[in-house]
Formats: structure tokens, C-alpha cells, sequence
């Protein structure tokens, strides 16, 4: 089968000269045409032309205050010794806020300042709670004059013709993001409809065999369809509007009607897939048949399969098939594209300096854009790498921020300072508890459950072993560490480790859970994996944790104890890192067994062969434990919905959970 070559890998910076010097080239990069829309209707428009007000606001001159309006030359003379009395009706009459003025009279006083003379008394006070139904029901109050004790002048508590818009002045401006107030000022302004500028039309085309949508039958080799979606969603976002098409399977003349059609009615055109080299990635060729192939291939990571082109005047867009690069490509080339046809600046998001948590290596030659989760740790922002594969979304999803590792730079070191972009605000960001270590599915319940109670605070874990996590604590890289580490000679968990590893430190330990490790095998157990010896049958396909995993050194220890040398295990150096990847593995048949959680199993339907009953803890620096963030964690874990929640996923202990545990 042919394969195809990246005709030229451009750096981004190239890649976005060329692809904007040959759209104005043709004339196709000018800001969209201008169509009508009810003022009602325009949030998030932009407008075409300016738009001036028809009317002034306000047209009439009105009550800025509820009281009695009065002529404000009767008013001159009167003070404390000598008060004037106004009659009704001829010298004042009641008013509302709002009310207009009568014709003669050019001032308001407040209903608090007034003193009203009745037949029934010769002086009432008046107070917030009576001010209303005096105004509404003077007559019936047999209010005949008002005392006044100091002058006002004219124009007092009165809004005068064109106080907020004088008709025929500029509202908005050209090339102005429609805001709710706007709305508010347009309408004041007696505008009913306004030219705003047409969302830019683009169409969406998902290309692939392997796609289905959701809900059709899943089968090996079969993906559910989403990127679509999501670029869907960012095109709403940036301004424009999106049409996905059908998804179109790898026959180049499908792709190649769908692509024609399409530009009839459209801007701007985004294939998504196709544009790798693989031997069905036919984007690239059927754009040179029929229009202009700009660009194929961006030193960027990830995003680096990307397609620039021009078919039938219509900028066209090839995305990469994995959801990661889709993103990361349209954020750089079609979200400028969309704001140019709006005539407005590209939005900047805020950027922070922050320390590497962990030091990153990164190719020459590529510029690559890392997600980062972001926290504070003793008054510095620490960046937390995420998984970088372009297939993992979830590292969008948590992603806090993201950082560009120049295309010369072979990568970060640690505590290294950078730059990273936001995607969050910092008060967020501020809140984020970090947690480093072992892993356990009851940190889920954890963090949704802290999210659940206090929605301004985040549960941020790292999944790096027992270990990992005392290491990070030692670095002062994290606020919390999750360990379960057995010290062999003494049988004791946690302790002498923080002895060993952390000497120095004041350190609280806080009891999550005691909990069930065992084999996982698939259910029914159809190898009859009974014990660890089995574990070294030529017939058994072993999984195990990473090193400095509390899981890998409990069964270290085990194997020790019963003379079984691991090198007669089968998978001993297969490593994954979390108990539901290793439950994960043994479900799909690629293992027979491995080491992990009874709660792992069972969120897999697999059977479960208990070992060792483990403790596993929090490890809590001292200066952080009295935090207020930490003590409601605390509290949350020491909650009775907290552990509900975790002992459904069965196999643990709750009963010591949240207690401090002294050595």
C-alpha cells in the first residue's frame, strides 16, 4: 500500500506566515459580510458598522426620587427659624421615581426630608416603611401642606433629557463584542436591530472507517466519534458557527464530493484524520487534486500532522485523527481564522511564571505545548506535567495550564521557571490540594466529595507509588503524599520510611483506609490461580506495579518469605502504574493475573484472590495540617457519607479513617 510523506514540516511560526499570506493573496482573509439581527438577539455579535443612538435616554425629563416636586424659587428663604409652608396641589405635588416632571416645576425633594401637615396633626414623621403608601394614598391621609426647612435648588433629584444617551451619539463602535450591558445601552438608545458581522460558516468533516457514532456496537477497532464534537464546541466558543457532516469512510472520491459540496456554502473547511501517513491518509492527495496543499506537516507537538490548504477559495484545515493534536492544530490555525473573519484580536489568556515540578525532555526540532496541572507550594506555583500523548484527553480535561517547550530546547529541568498559558483562573488554581503517591480508587470519592462540600477547593493527585510520593515531599513538591509501604524487617508501614526518607521533617501520618491487596484473574479464575506459586507456571502471564509502588514491594516482600524468585514470574518487569490499569489488562486478556485492589477488581467484574491486609495513609507536612484546605479534606474523610461511599467499592477498612496514627 502507498504511504504518504510529509511534503514540508514547517515551524508554526512559517506555517502561519504562509497560510495567511495565501488566503490574502486570493482576497479570502477580509472580515465577514454584515447581516441584520434584533438587538435582543445579539450577545456574543460583532458588530459591522457603528451603531448611534435613535432616541435620548432619558427622552423626558423625570424623577430621580420618590418625593414632592416643587417650583424651587417657593423654596428660597425657608430654614430652621423660619420654615415655609407649601400647599398641594399648587405649590408640590407627590411624585414616584421615574414620574415626569409637570411643566413649571424644576425640583425633587426626597419623602424622608419633607414634614407633612394634616387636619388630624400639624406634624408627622415620616419613615422607608410608610413613604410608599403616603405617596400612593395622599388624598386619604388628608395631607393639605408640607414644611420645609432649607431651600433646594433647581434641578435637584431630577434626570434631565439625554442624562444617559442624547440621541445621534455613538453607542458602539465598529468590530465591538456585543456584551449584555450593550444590549441594555442599545435598547435605552431605541435600537431595535443592528448589522453585526455573519458568523463564519464551518464545515466539520470526520473521516475514518474506524469511527462509529455513540451508541452503535463496539468492537475492536472501532472508536466512538467525538473530536468532531469538540471542535464543534470551540467553533460556538470563538464565534463561528459549525455544520459536521456525516462521517465519511476511506474512499478518497467520497472525501472528495463531500469536500467540493461543501465549500459551496461555506468559509472555512476542517477535515478531521487523514492527514498522517498512513496508507489511508488520503486528505493530502485529494487536496492537490482539487485545490492547493499549503502545508503538510508542523514541527509542533502535538498537532504535527496538520494540512493547510485552499480548495475552491475556501481555506481548508486537516486536523490530526488523535483528539490531543486536533485541538492543539485548531487552537493555532483555524481559531486565528475565525477571529480575522470577525475583525477581532485573538483573545490572550493570561499567563503566570511557575516552577517544574518534574524535569520534562523534549525533542529538538519540535515545539511542543505540555499540559500542566498548576499548585501552590510554600508561596511557589509548582507546574505538574500530564500525560503527553496526543490520544489522552483526560489531559485536557485536568489541565490547568499549558507550556511551550521551544523548538531548541531539549526539555525542562526541575525547578526550572516558565512561562504557562492558562486555562483556569488562579483563584482555582490557589485552591488545588496536591496529592503525590500511591494510588487508590477511593481518592475519586475523595476528590469529588471535597469538590461536592467546598466547590472552590480541587483534589489533585499524582499516581507515582509510595515512594514517589515521600520523594516529592522530600523535594517539597506536593502537600500530601498516599503510601503503603512495608518495611520488611520490622513489618511496620510508613514509619521507618519516613525515618530513612524524611529524617528531618515534621510530618502528621492521617489513616485512609486499611485495605484488601490480592490476584486479580478473570472471572470463573480459568487458569485456577490459587496462590503465588502459581505465579511462576509457564502457562501464567504475570502483571506488575512500577517500582517504588507500595503494591510491587508488599509482593517483593511476600515472594521473599516464600522462596519464590521473581525472575521465575512471567510479566515480573511488565509494570503499569495504577490498580485499574493492571485490572484493566487482566480484563482484556493481554494477562492472566496481577497484584492490586479488591476495589479494582470488582470495578472490572474479575475474580479476587486475597494475599495481605494493608495500612494506607496520608502523610501530612505540619505546616500544611492546620491549613483550613487540609482540615475540611480531613473532615470529609472522617465523614460517614465519605466512607458510604468508599466501603460500596469493597475491600476496605474505614474505621481508623481520618484518625492521626502516632508510631
Amino acid at each position: 500500500m502507498k504511504r504518504n510523506i510529509y511534503l514540508s514540516k514547517l515551524t508554526l511560526e512559517k506555517a502561519q506566515e504562509k497560510f495567511n499570506r495565501a488566503l490574502t493573496d486570493l482576497g479570502i482573509n477580509q472580515p465577514s459580510k454584515g447581516e441584520k439581527v434584533s438587538t435582543e438577539n445579539s450577545l456574543k455579535r460583532v458588530t459591522a458598522e457603528p451603531i448611534f443612538a435613535k432616541i435620548s435616554s432619558p427622552h423626558y425629563q423625570a424623577a430621580a426620587m420618590d418625593g414632592i416636586v416643587v417650583r424651587a424659587r417657593d423654596t428660597y428663604g425657608a430654614s430652621e427659624s423660619s420654615p415655609l409652608r407649601l400647599r398641594i396641589n399648587k405649590d408640590f405635588y407627590f411624585i414616584n421615581t421615574g414620574n415626569p416632571i409637570p411643566f413649571g416645576f424644576d425640583a425633587v425633594i426626597k419623602i424622608e426630608d419633607i414634614n407633612p401637615v394634616s387636619k388630624e396633626t400639624n406634624h408627622r414623621e415620616l419613615n422607608k416603611e410608610n413613604i410608599n403608601e403616603l405617596i400612593k394614598n395622599e388624598e386619604d391621609e388628608g395631607i393639605e401642606e408640607i414644611i420645609i426647612f432649607s431651600p433646594v435648588p433647581p434641578g435637584q433629584h431630577i434626570r434631565n433629557i439625554g442624562e444617559d444617551i442624547v440621541a445621534n451619539q455613538l453607542l458602539i463602535p465598529i468590530n465591538h463584542l456585543i456584551r449584555p450591558i450593550d444590549i441594555g445601552s442599545l435598547l435605552s438608545g431605541g435600537i431595535g436591530h443592528l448589522l453585526v458581522r455573519q458568523k463564519p460558516k464551518v464545515a466539520i468533516i470526520p473521516t475514518g472507517d474506524e469511527l462509529i457514532q455513540l451508541g452503535e456496537k463496539i468492537t475492536p477497532g472501532k472508536i466512538i466519534e467525538y473530536n468532531s464534537k469538540m471542535i464543534e464546541g470551540l467553533i460556538s466558543e470563538w464565534g463561528g458557527e459549525a455544520k459536521v457532516c456525516e462521517i465519511v469512510k476511506d474512499i478518497p472520491g467520497d472525501l472528495k464530493k463531500v469536500l467540493l459540496e461543501a465549500t459551496i456554502e461555506n468559509d472555512i473547511i476542517v477535515v478531521i484524520a487523514g492527514s498522517s501517513a498512513g496508507s489511508k491518509d488520503f486528505t493530502t492527495e485529494i487536496v492537490k487534486d482539487i485545490g492547493e496543499v499549503l502545508v503538510h506537516g508542523v514541527a509542533i507537538m502535538p498537532g504535527k500532522p496538520t494540512i493547510l490548504g485552499i480548495v475552491n477559495k475556501t481555506p481548508l484545515i486537516g486536523l490530526p485523527g488523535y483528539p490531543v493534536s486536533a485541538i492543539i492544530s485548531a487552537e493555532q490555525f483555524l481559531r486565528p481564522l475565525i477571529f480575522k473573519r470577525l475583525n477581532l484580536p485573538v483573545p490572550k489568556r493570561q499567563k503566570v511564571k511557575a516552577r517544574m515540578a518534574h524535569q520534562v525532555v523534549s525533542r529538538l526540532g519540535d515545539e511542543e505545548f505540555l499540559r500542566v496541572r498548576l499548585g501552590n507550594i510554600a508561596g511557589k506555583i509548582m507546574a505538574y506535567p500530564l500525560p503527553r500523548g496526543s490520544g489522552v484527553i483526560t489531559s485536557l480535561v485536568e489541565a490547568d495550564g499549558i507550556i511551550c517547550i521551544p523548538s531548541l530546547k531539549e526539555g525542562l529541568a526541575l525547578e526550572e521557571e516558565v512561562y504557562t498559558e492558562l486555562y483556569k483562573d488562579m483563584d482555582t488554581i490557589m485552591n488545588n490540594i496536591i496529592v503525590t503517591g500511591s494510588n487508590d480508587l477511593i481518592l475519586d470519592i475523595l476528590r469529588n466529595e471535597l469538590q461536592d462540600n467546598f466547590p472552590n477547593y480541587r483534589l489533585v493527585s499524582f499516581n507515582v507509588g509510595s515512594m514517589g510520593g515521600l520523594i516529592a515531599l522530600k523535594q517539597n513538591r506536593t502537600h500530601l503524599a498516599t503510601a503503603h509501604l512495608l518495611d520488611p524487617e520490622s513489618g511496620e508501614y510508613n514509619f521507618p520510611y519516613l525515618k530513612r526518607i524524611l529524617p528531618q521533617k515534621e510530618l502528621m501520618v492521617v489513616n485512609l483506609a486499611y485495605r484488601e491487596q490480592g490476584m486479580m484473574v478473570k472471572k470463573g479464575n480459568p487458569k485456577n490461580i490459587k496462590e503465588l506459586l502459581d505465579l511462576t507456571r509457564e502457562d501464567v502471564k504475570f502483571i506488575n506495579r512500577q517500582k517504588g509502588s507500595g503494591t510491587r514491594i508488599l509482593l517483593d516482600y511476600l515472594l521473599k518469605n516464600k522462596g519464590i524468585n521473581p525472575l521465575d514470574i512471567q510479566g515480573y518487569f511488565q509494570e503499569e502504574y495504577t490498580h485499574l490499569m493492571i485490572a484493566s489488562a487482566v480484563a482484556e486478556g493481554n494477562v492472566d493475573v496481577g497484584m492490586g485492589i479488591l476495589s479494582a477488581a470488582k470495578t472490572f467484574g474479575l475474580d479476587f484472590i486475597p494475599i495481605a491486609k494493608e495500612r494506607y495513609d496520608i502523610i501530612i507536612p505540619k505546616e500544611y495540617y492546620s491549613s483550613l484546605k487540609i482540615q475540611r479534606l480531613l473532615n470529609i474523610i472522617r465523614s460517614d457519607k465519605f466512607k458510604k461511599k468508599a466501603l460500596s467499592l469493597g475491600g476496605y477498612d474505614l474505621s481508623q479513617g481520618g484518625k492521626v496514627i502516632n508510631e
